[in-house]
């Protein structure tokens, strides 16, 4: 049997290297493989290449490329806030305060018209209310009255039943100076 690869096999891969690196090092790559389901070819290819495209230094491990990143990021996103608060925010504040002097000067103005409102019909009532009492007072007198000409009438016509013919002028001139005193 022949062991040695056939010169189709040799042309299509392509030339491979060694590294050496210290046993503790194999360990994790070893564990890496094992968690990202590659082999260690495969694992160091793709390392290389991410490093390659990224241009990082896998010995920064504060990775100095990815916080210039960031900060220009934030920078980006800083003057995007400000532009939106220039030109958005600040306006709306604006017109909201204006809105909010409006609506008190509408509720201060409506308040006060409602307060003469309020006092006027306060006053329009308490007039009726004298009104009425006078009106009641009235009612009562004028009862009272037609109690008291009745009371006159009675003693009036009692009396001229009793009362000789010449003398009834007398009581008639008597009962009209009583009505007249009511």
């Amino acid at each position: 049997m022949d062991i040695s690869p056939d010169k189709k096999s040799l042309k299509k891969r392509p030339p491979e290297k060694s590294i050496r690196f210290p046993v503790g090092t194999h360990q994790k790559l070893v564990k890496l493989c094992e968690k990202l389901g590659r082999n260690q070819v495969e694992l160091f290819i793709a390392m290389v290449d991410y490093f390659y495209r990224t241009k990082k230094d896998p010995a920064d491990i504060n990775d100095e490329l990815l916080k210039n990143a960031l900060a220009k990021n934030h920078q980006t996103y800083i003057r995007f806030i400000r532009s939106q608060e220039d030109n958005l925010l600040i306006p709306v504040k604006e017109n909201v305060d204006r809105m909010i002097v409006n609506q008190r000067e509408i509720v201060r103005y409506f308040n006060e018209q409602v307060l003469n409102a309020n006092k006027t019909i306060q006053q329009q009532q308490e007039a009726q209310a004298r009104q009425l009492d006078a009106i009641g007072q009235q009612l009562d007198n004028k009862e009272k009255l037609k109690v008291k000409f009745g009371f006159i009438l009675t003693n009036y016509t009692r009396a001229l039943q009793n009362t000789p013919p010449k003398e009834r002028d007398a009581l008639l001139q008597e009962a009209k100076q009583q009505v007249s005193k009511l």
